[in-house]
């Protein structure tokens, strides 16, 4: 890292670079001019001794806490190149503003941190975390306590806020109105984002159900598409910006986002730009969860804020590789049994409503059991087209076919109007735990509860009690038309996954959809996948959107594709949507791969990639083999030359799409006589070997929308 000298930064300070500086400081030559700069460098250096710092373990990330006419600041580096210029911390409540008339207080804790920890359901097993602790403490004008705690690791920047009690200590709760805390990015920056929405809007008034679509590339000063700011995780490019001592630095990726998110506190999302400020943490919309509970946060004293995070990389391989959502939170409760991972079958994605009856999830359990999968999810509806007693008996046949049902439950039936059953269950604490003990008792082992109303306290309440009661009757959960989780996967250990994205069920709906299937998958590994458990809902097997595989729209990616998605999205109950045509029309060698694909990981590794565009990830399996995924999400081949270091030297399975020439040039046709001409185009799936030479290089080609997996 280049130092600069205190000097150095007083000197090229804004307040002397031309306005009113500038005009008071013509010269350096003595006279009253010399005695004015003087004072004020006195006052300056005064100001920077009252800074406090704390780097990473390597000294590469630093964070610069200040506090200036009352007002709080942090500012972040990375290889001496700001990334962070200074930007508001702060917290508004009824007990005080603690974004003005503060007070630092002089002394700073500062303390390492070491952290040792296994994990069973993300994108690593064995963690370790090393970090550098700060606490700076502030006051204001009535002596009310308040501390900012960050830890900083090699790429990552946490923290949050500890209200203490008062000098009498009452009061011993508060009232969070709002958070000053701001990101204020380097000029230049590009964005990758996904706008959040405004409350009962959209199909039977589920949203928000964080499923918009994100704009890549895009400037910051660009409005957000609804007005209301955007979703957590918030992607960032930044471009070279200048050093203080007049160098220039290079661009950095950041990953903006929250984790340790409980009952105890709302969700939160990014205000849109604004110039000078930058962006700000937004609570919920009034509106959420039909209007009722407060957009604010209700705590006890002493209490804490969640953790505020800032992944930083000058490549992508920080922000897939992070942990930070899970390193700064503990586990709430223990396990009450060993959950277990696995794959699951379900009809509804192609079936749809009408798929929910005892047939045909019959054939859905018949084609886990075929294939070796642990699970087929039930879906909506199946306590009116099925019901109760009739559960019963499928859980029994699924039992004789080492297969364990999954349930799908609506969360509620006053946040919104969704009409699929079961209702009003979930979000009833006397229901919930009369169906979750009956579901013990048939051996169903986890849900799927949709349709959440919002990111205020009382449904981040809802989730901790689902959640809570489910692991005292060994149930796992996912969770769909939801928030994205925050650091749950370690929070909680019976939870498994969130959809939290535009998925898979869009591909079904819209030709559109399916032609964007490229673009979504190829940006969640950067951004929504980067920091929780990814439901995606199914690598799809069908070429068609049908049941019969011939009509409707057509999925536009390739097999490949969809098999590389195993990898490039991490959950540990992973969907596999296939039917049992499936089992006749794939080849051998794909369905070989389906049965032996695994759901957890050891390690993940980026190799390569793009958000939107292409997305290479790499994952060390829990039985020790390396797996690497490929995807390319545009309409162009792309020829990679990918550094595998794991691989060196190694002769690998590898399966592919290639190009299909005579099918492709039929397609030009039909598509040169008639635009609108229904003319699909499939690369061909194939299976060989591929050389990985001694410094770990392979060179390979992704077809466009097509895929590739290299198995050690």
């Amino acid at each position: 890292m280049k130092k600069i000298s205190l000097f150095q930064k007083v000197f090229n300070h804004p307040s002397l670079q031309g306005g009113v500086g500038g005009r008071l400081f013509p010269s350096l030559q003595g006279g009253v001019g010399g005695r004015l700069l003087g004072l004020l460098l006195f006052v300056s250096l005064a100001s920077y001794a009252n800074d406090k710092t704390v780097s990473s373990p390597d000294g590469r990330l630093q964070v610069t806490i200040a506090c200036n006419d009352g007002r709080a600041t942090y500012s972040v580096s990375y290889d001496g190149t700001e990334v962070v210029k200074p930007s508001a911390l702060g917290l508004v409540t009824n007990l005080g503003d603690f974004t003005r008339g503060l007070t630092m207080q002089d002394k700073a804790r500062q303390m390492p941190i070491n952290k040792h920890y296994q994990m069973r359901t993300t994108k690593c097993s064995d963690i370790t975390y090393k970090a550098n602790r700060l606490q700076v403490d502030f006051a204001t004008e009535k002596k009310i306590p308040m501390s900012v705690i960050f830890q900083v690791s090699d790429n990552d920047v946490a923290f949050c806020y500890q209200l203490g009690r008062g000098p009498k200590d009452n009061p011993k709760c508060a009232i969070v109105e709002r958070e000053a805390t701001a990101f204020n990015l380097p000029d230049g920056t590009t964005t990758f984002l996904c706008p959040q929405i405004k409350p009962m809007t959209g199909w039977e008034r589920t949203k928000p159900s964080y499923e918009e679509e994100y704009t890549p590339d895009a400037p910051m000063d660009k409005p957000s598409r609804y007005g209301v700011g955007y979703t957590f995780p918030c992607l960032f490019k930044t471009n070279q910006t200048p050093l203080p001592s007049g160098g220039a630095g290079g661009g950095s990726w950041l990953l903006i986002s929250e984790t340790g998110v409980t009952s105890q506190y709302c969700g939160a999302r990014l205000s849109d730009y604004k110039a000078g400020t930058g962006y700000t943490v937004d609570y919920p919309q009034q509106g959420e969860n039909n209007g009722f509970g407060s957009t604010t946060a209700s705590i006890m004293l002493p209490g804490f804020t969640p953790w505020r995070t800032i992944t930083v990389g000058t490549t992508l391989a920080p922000i897939v590789e992070t942990t930070v959502q899970f390193d700064v939170v503990d586990p709430l409760y223990e396990p009450s049994e060993q959950y277990q991972p696995g794959r699951y079958t379900w009809s509804w994605l192609v079936w749809q409503d009408d798929a929910t009856n005892y047939d045909d999830q019959v054939k859905l359990i018949d084609v886990a059991s075929d294939m070796g999968f642990e699970y087929c999810l039930v879906d909506g509806l199946w306590d009116t087209q099925i019901g109760y007693d009739r559960i019963e008996e499928l859980a029994a046949y699924a039992k004789t076919k080492n297969v364990k049902l999954m349930l799908w439950y609506n969360s509620n039936g006053s946040e919104n109007d969704a009409p699929q059953g079961p209702r009003g269950v979930m979000n009833n604490s006397i229901k919930r735990k009369q169906d979750m003990a009956w579901m013990k008792r048939i051996g169903v082992k986890a849900i799927k509860v949709d349709f959440f109303g919002g990111d205020k306290q009382e449904t981040m309440r809802l989730y901790e009690d689902i959640l809570s009661d489910a692991n005292d009757y060994g149930i796992q959960c996912i969770f769909h038309g939801c928030t994205m989780p925050r650091g749950w996967e370690r929070m909680y250990p019976n939870y498994v996954a969130s959809e939290a994205a535009l998925a898979s069920e869009n591909v079904f709906f819209t030709d559109y959809h399916a032609r964007k299937e490229g673009f979504e998958m190829a940006m969640h590994p950067f951004s929504r996948n980067a920091v929780g458990s990814f439901d995606w809902g199914g690598m799809m097997m069908n070429r068609y959107m049908s049941r019969d595989n011939k009509s409707r729209h057509q999925r536009f990616t390739g097999d490949i594709f969809e098999l590389a998605t195993a990898i490039t999205n991490q959950t540990s109950v992973n969907c596999v949507a296939m039917y049992p045509n499936n089992l006749q029309d794939l080849p051998q060698f794909e369905l070989d791969f389906l049965r032996q694909v695994p759901t957890t990981w050891q390690e993940t590794r980026y190799i390569d990639g793009y958000p939107t565009r292409y997305a290479v990830i790499a994952r060390k399996a829990t039985n020790g083999k390396w797996y690497v995924g490929g995807i390319n999400g545009t309409d162009q081949p792309m020829t990679l030359t990918l550094s595998l270091p794991m691989l060196a030297g190694k002769t690998a399975t590898y399966y592919v799409d290639e190009a299909d020439k005579k099918a492709l040039k039929a397609q030009q046709k039909a598509l040169k006589k008639d635009p609108k001409a229904k003319a699909p185009y499939w690369p061909t799936p194939v299976m060989k070997t591929l050389k990985v030479d001694q410094n770990g290089k392979a060179r390979v080609t992704l077809q466009p929308m097509g895929g590739l997996v290299i198995v050690e």
